[in-house]
Formats: C-alpha cells, structure tokens, sequence
C-alpha cells in the first residue's frame, strides 16, 4: 500500500550515538541495552537491540546509529525501550546497523 510523503514524516529517524552498552540476560534472543546521545535536543535515550550475534560491546561504544525517536516508550521485559534501533537482517537473520557513512551531528533527522 502506498503511502504519502506526509506519512514518512511522520516517522522522526535520527542519529545516535551509542555512550553505554549492558548485557541484557533477560531478552529472548541475545540483545544489548543501549544508551544512545541524539544531541542536546533530544538527550539520551534507551534501547534494546537484538545485536549480539555480530556486535561485541567495544564495537558498539561510540557508534553512530539510525534510531526512531517518537514511538511510544514500550516495556521490553525489565526495561523500557525508549526508541527504536534501526536494523537490516543478513542472510542468516542477525541484525546489521544502519548507520551514516559519513560525520553528521548528533540529532540530525533522516529526510
């Protein structure tokens, strides 16, 4: 079903950094808690990412990442999920990062 421009706006996509990686032994699958900085505008935020089949901890810290910023909060077994890490599966299914390939500011929004 096709969509107008007005409902891709609707989706605020911006870019984080990753400050803090924890385990996160309750999760289904194996994932990391993330803190992720989009900037002075929208601060910190928390996220659970199903990442562990290709990320180690040390390549997360400091990563740039794509990440949906107005879904509503949502509980992921003990902790709230404030935004949505964006990621594409490979042929196996384990998630691959999206990110910028380029420096861009913290907070910048996808367009």
């Amino acid at each position: 079903m096709p969509i107008t421009i007005d409902d891709f706006n609707k989706v605020d996509i911006r870019v984080g950094r990753i400050v803090e990686v924890e385990d996160f032994p309750e999760a289904r699958k194996p994932a990391w808690k993330l803190t992720i900085d989009f900037g002075p505008e929208l601060g910190r935020k928390r996220s659970s990412a199903q990442l562990k089949p290709l990320y180690a901890r040390d390549e997360l810290m400091g990563r740039r990442v794509l990440a949906v910023v107005n879904f509503a909060p949502r509980q992921i077994g003990p902790m709230m999920s404030e935004v949505l890490t964006l990621g594409v599966p490979n042929a196996d299914g384990a998630v691959v990062l999206i990110q910028p390939d380029r420096e861009v500011p913290l907070g910048a929004r996808l367009f």
